[in-house]
């Protein structure tokens, strides 16, 4: 199968790229910039910038499907409403739908996230709602997948949380209480590979994912604990949060704003875990405990 992968050099598009094409398919990264990219020989790379729609339509003649994996963080702290999000989760998917269906293309897989509405609490799930509709009123065969938070080498959910906090002690907002599924991007490049290559999964949106379930003071202890550090969680409640997110949303060396309090104010977990339907069982999957050597 010939597959583009959107945003194919990025942290979950290189273990994607790398999986698909260790499966025998033809791989298509696309990048805005694909230059040294962390791929095999056998992966082709284009430059592409989904915002831009002659660069998509140009790149994805030929292929059998598509994975839009483009996106911003949920960490990008939008200064001018929703525009920015927009423009890339919504414009960037209505433009890579088009593309798809003027090159005749079968199949798109759509990277969205957990708690995705059109009229959600942020700017990001907001924009991956709209994008979600897209997908689904168009004429291509699809699957939306929904991941929680993914964490792997080159990811940011770790490094964020030591950005956000201090070893020994820290404030968290709401004292870190906010729930979190974390996944392994390995885990997840296997789940979306599965995806492309079964049409069993058309038509069907899956929130998944991995094994244990954490809340972010659980995650902080863990990252510190990792280096061999402790720390002690102070609480700052969250209406207080709140007010000093919004007094640091101009400054850009402050890494948490006003869209990102609002996201701390409901979890990032799923009901049922839908890993099961790739026939995979959640115990399988490798644990962010795992990943930071704390079972070794």
């Amino acid at each position: 199968m010939d597959v583009m992968v959107t945003g194919g050099t990025g942290f979950i598009g290189t273990h994607l790229c790398r999986e698909l094409d260790e499966r025998g398919h033809d791989v298509t990264a696309l990048s805005r910039h694909p230059e040294g990219a962390d791929l095999p020989d056998s992966v082709e790379t284009v430059v592409g910038d989904v915002t831009a729609y002659d660069s998509v339509s140009d790149a994805i003649e030929g292929h059998d499907a598509v994975v839009n994996l483009v996106a911003l963080s949920p960490l990008f702290q939008p200064k001018d409403g929703d525009d920015r999000h927009r423009e890339v989760h919504l414009g960037g998917t209505e433009n890579v739908v088009a593309a798809a269906a003027e090159a005749g293309l079968d199949y798109i897989l759509q990277l969205s996230a957990l708690g995705a509405d059109a009229e959600g609490d942020t700017a990001y799930i907001r924009a991956k709602g709209a994008a979600e509709d897209v997908v689904r009123n168009s004429d291509l065969a699809y699957t939306i997948v929904r991941p929680s938070v993914v964490f792997g080498e080159g990811g940011e959910f770790v490094a964020f949380t030591k950005q956000l906090t201090t070893p020994y002690v820290t404030g968290l907002p709401g004292g870190g209480r906010t729930r979190f599924q974390p996944i392994w991007v390995g885990d997840i490049a296997a789940l979306l590979a599965d995806a492309v290559e079964d049409d069993e999964h058309w038509g069907q949106t899956y929130d998944i994912g991995g094994p244990d379930v954490l809340t972010l003071g659980d995650v902080t202890r863990m990252v510190y604990r990792a280096e061999g550090k402790s720390v002690r969680i102070l609480p700052v409640p969250m209406p207080l949060a709140g007010i000093g997110m919004r007094l640091a949303d101009p400054l850009p060396f402050v890494p948490f704003g006003t869209d990102q309090y609002r996201s701390l104010k409901f979890d990032n977990t799923v009901r049922d875990n839908d890993v099961t339907a790739f026939g995979v069982d959640p115990s399988e999957l490798q644990t962010l405990a795992d990943y930071l050597g704390l079972n070794d």
